[in-house]
């Protein structure tokens, strides 16, 4: 129970990523605050995470015996990210732990001169000013807490470039920095500030995932051969699971990483160590 004691906020919690580190959260004892935008957004050319997978996320981890509370916004609306903090703060008091997960994959697929500006400024806003807005929201009481944990969910597309993905990779790229800038602002106050870095995850049917497909579409690649056309990138000839990225994320938002701030954690199966 290394989270016993701790209340967390996970953006993009409905289904994939979001939904396993909300359970493995909750199995670790920690209280939980789960927010999504749970509706389609316009530009964005596949279904995002709904209100009935929003939902039966919490129930997974009301199940582990976590407290639970939802919150539905758009990362893009900072009034809307204020509200959900608020929100939370009146339930549990305190914000220990924020996962900054939500984040969209495509539009993509197109060289850099074919990307129009609507597409251009959805990517960013959501994936990189999204992650800096709900760290507006809870930093201040973090910072006059004296504690806390803020765990930003990039990419290995934050480390290493992808043909056809410059959105994409220019705001995972962003989100590293804004890591690292931040974790500086915030160590004085005992606040650390760490990214998470993914490879290729499996799209799990138990969290709804489906960045991977996406991705694989963005490229043209069949659906049926997506699974193993990334496991030939892999050095260790495999996908990552997403409960491998839960469990790194579980060890940065626990005291045991106590030391740990501004680094950049990769889980990608030593992909980008070539």
């Amino acid at each position: 129970m290394r989270l016993s004691g701790k209340v967390a906020l996970i953006t993009g919690a409905a289904r994939g990523l979001g939904r396993a580190c909300a359970v493995a959260f909750a199995r670790e004892g920690a209280d939980l605050v789960l927010l999504d935008v749970a509706r389609n957004l316009p530009g964005v050319p596949y279904p995002l995470g709904s209100a009935s997978q929003l939902k039966h996320t919490a129930k997974q981890c009301r199940e582990l015996g976590a407290a639970v509370l939802t919150h539905t916004a758009d990362v893009r609306d900072t009034a809307a990210v204020d509200a959900a903090v608020d929100a939370a703060l009146q339930r549990f008091g305190t914000i220990d732990v924020l996962v900054n997960n939500a984040g969209i994959a495509a539009p993509s697929g197109k060289p850099a001169h074919e990307i129009d500006e609507d597409d251009w400024q959805l990517m960013i806003d959501v994936d990189l000013s999204g992650a800096w807005r709900a760290i507006r929201a809870v930093g201040g009481g973090m910072t006059r807490q004296r504690r806390g944990s803020i765990i930003n969910i990039a990419s290995t597309a934050g480390l290493v470039g992808y043909r056809h993905f410059a959105g994409y990779v220019a705001a995972k790229h962003g989100l590293v920095g804004l890591t690292k800038a931040v974790a500086l602002d915030y160590a004085p106050c005992k606040v650390r500030v760490n990214a998470l870095c993914p490879g290729s995850v499996r799209d799990d049917a138990l969290v709804e995932g489906r960045m991977l497909s996406e991705i694989a579409h963005s490229l043209e690649v069949p659906i049926s051969e997506h699974e193993e056309t990334f496991t030939h990138a892999q050095p260790m000839n495999s996908l990552i699971e997403p409960e491998d990225v839960a469990t790194a994320a579980v060890w940065l938002a626990s005291d045991d990483s106590r030391q740990v701030t501004g680094s950049v954690l990769t889980v990608d199966g030593g992909f980008t160590a070539r």
